[in-house]
């Protein structure tokens, strides 16, 4: 990583932050007149599973002047970017990656593309300090890899996301123009759950759905095992050696187990990945990414510590709050059982590398 003066360098970055539409209506003047009617009737069109308790949202993420947590660009930054000090929030959409899964792909990217020009217009504008991530509807790849070549070019754009729920495993070849199109302009692709189980989607788990959310909400991370492993066996990361891959909101603690079963596996069986020229686990440390946010709570917090050693990979894990919703991660209390050495490179550095994001945006805001 380059030397950066620390007087200009970001202090937290946020790789979670949820923005969200205000009003179906905020979108029809970047959606053809054709699909009006059914984005105002049906919106992403997929039916939510789960129920939870306590809701999605935080009930203090409510704008001053009322509507939906995360809706208002202006009262989101005083509200939790100037509240902890976050230098820039990597936004993740709310409520719309689920359009990867809707049966009608000429509707789904036409949303996809709407709401990309949306959030530069009402979101990117807003402060120098909101970074974009370019929605795509994963079920065209062709047309997903046209979006991004079409949004890649905008500064304020540093990723490319879609829904984590899936048809199909993410490393096979169906996929691979997304990861074209991602390399070809430098940037990663993230994944979020939250839709497993909806939509085209098959069943959240091998055998069948859970009857609660609250048994969905604890095996979201099997599904992140299942694409990981996909990606490297399939040889996602040898065809794209610049490609780097964001599980946001997956959890940390599966991944030790997971490499070292590909490890231990690749040593009897590589005959049947010919292509992988390294250990599994080397490239996992290489392209994939994780987020903070949920991030596990052990009885022990230093087996936390555990975790990471065993994983090997310092610059391999970001900060995120997942701001608005309800399991939301204060950065000032999250991190402290976390050993000193790792902390800032949770907070900042890691996601400073991934993004290019080398200088605070305070002087583009006149502080």
């Amino acid at each position: 990583m380059e030397e950066i003066i620390m007087s200009t360098a970001p202090r937290i970055i946020d790789t979670d932050v949820h923005n969200a539409i205000a009003s179906p209506n905020d979108l029809l003047p970047y959606l053809s007149k054709e699909w009006h009617d059914q984005w105002l009737l049906s919106g992403p069109g997929i039916a939510s599973t789960y129920w939870s308790p306590l809701g999605v949202m935080r009930k203090d993420a409510v704008p001053e002047g009322g509507g939906i947590p995360g809706s208002d660009p202006f009262f989101l930054k005083k509200h939790h970017l100037d509240r902890y000090g976050i230098d820039y929030a990597i936004l993740t959409g709310s409520g719309i990656l689920g359009i990867s899964l809707h049966p009608d792909r000429d509707y789904a990217n036409a949303i996809a593309s709407a709401y990309n020009d949306w959030l530069v217009e009402t979101w990117l504008k807003a402060s120098p300090k909101y970074k974009g991530s370019i929605l795509i509807n994963h079920s065209d790849p062709q047309a997903a890899a046209k979006e991004i070549d079409r949004m890649a070019g905008h500064p304020d754009m540093v990723q490319v996301i879609m829904a984590s729920g899936s048809t199909m495993l993410f490393g096979q070849r169906y996929f691979h123009p997304i990861y074209e199109a991602a390399e070809r302009h430098g940037l990663p692709v993230g994944i979020h759950p939250g839709t497993e189980g909806r939509g085209l989607a098959g069943p959240p788990t091998p055998s069948g759905y859970p009857s609660t959310y609250f048994e969905w909400h604890n095996i979201l991370p099997t599904n992140y095992m299942a694409h990981v492993n996909s990606l490297v066996c399939e040889g996602v990361f040898v065809k794209y050696p610049t490609l780097k891959f964001v599980a946001i909101e997956g959890g940390i603690a599966w991944l030790p187990h997971l490499m070292w079963r590909m490890d231990k596996n690749y040593k009897g069986l590589r005959d049947q990945v010919p292509w992988l020229k390294r250990l599994p686990s080397d490239y996992i440390r290489e392209h994939i990414r994780l987020t903070t946010q949920p991030i596990e709570e052990p009885q022990h917090p230093d087996h936390l510590n555990q975790i990471f050693e065993m994983i090997g990979g310092d610059h391999m894990i970001m900060f995120s709050s997942d701001y608005p919703h309800w399991d939301f991660d204060n950065p000032k209390m999250v991190l402290q059982p976390i050993r000193k050495d790792l902390r800032n490179k949770i907070l900042v550095e890691n996601a400073m590398e991934l993004y290019n994001l080398k200088t605070s945006p305070l002087a583009a805001e006149g502080v």
